[in-house]
């Protein structure tokens, strides 16, 4: 805690409905220049955020994972900046790809993978780390990198709970695409 502001919260969502609502959510404390990194393994539901968080925007457009394109951009309340970093080996190939510009201060930059931008990723961010993959439920830590991006955690009413998980017809069998996780 900071100024008596909560800088961490621990929520698990059940499904990618779930996870997606949460990521709705968290869309209201949007502002300009907002920096979101998500964290995650394969399949951990970072593009279900993804979408969620655009929908919360009020992105009409279907957001999928920019995976070979690297970098998508949204129109919503605010600019949506999806970057992928999964296929590039580290930071300066991100940067020397020109991936992080001066017309995402606009807007919202979400960053699947940003670990991998390593110490170039700066202090000032929200993590939506996301534990957890297939069918398990998901253990998300929202951490707000310092004191203005507690209002994330802060929209969030203290009782959040996810929605009930979706109906399915049948178990599933198989694996999901690559991006196409919760």
């Amino acid at each position: 805690m900071i100024e008596g502001r909560t800088l961490e919260r621990i929520v698990e969502t059940r499904d990618p409905a779930g996870t997606r609502a949460l990521a709705g959510a968290l869309a209201v404390a949007a502002r300009p220049g907002d920096l979101i990194s998500l964290v995650g393994e394969l399949g951990a539901g970072k593009t279900q955020f993804a979408k969620g968080f655009g929908a919360g925007l009020g992105v009409t457009d279907t957001i999928v994972s920019p995976s070979f394109v690297l970098m998508a951009e949204y129109r919503g309340r605010l600019p949506l900046f999806h970057i992928d970093l999964y296929r590039l080996a580290g930071a300066a190939e991100a940067l020397a790809g020109g991936l992080i510009d001066e017309r995402q201060g606009e807007g919202v930059t979400l960053i699947e993978w940003a670990e991998r931008l390593e110490d170039a990723m700066p202090a000032g961010r929200l993590d939506v780390l996301i534990e957890g993959t297939g069918d398990d439920p998901r253990r998300i830590v929202l951490r707000a990198g310092d004191v203005g991006y507690a209002r994330y955690i802060e929209a969030l009413p203290a009782n959040w709970v996810a929605p009930a998980a979706e109906p399915t017809a049948e178990p599933a069998t198989e694996r999901a695409p690559e991006g196409s996780g919760r």
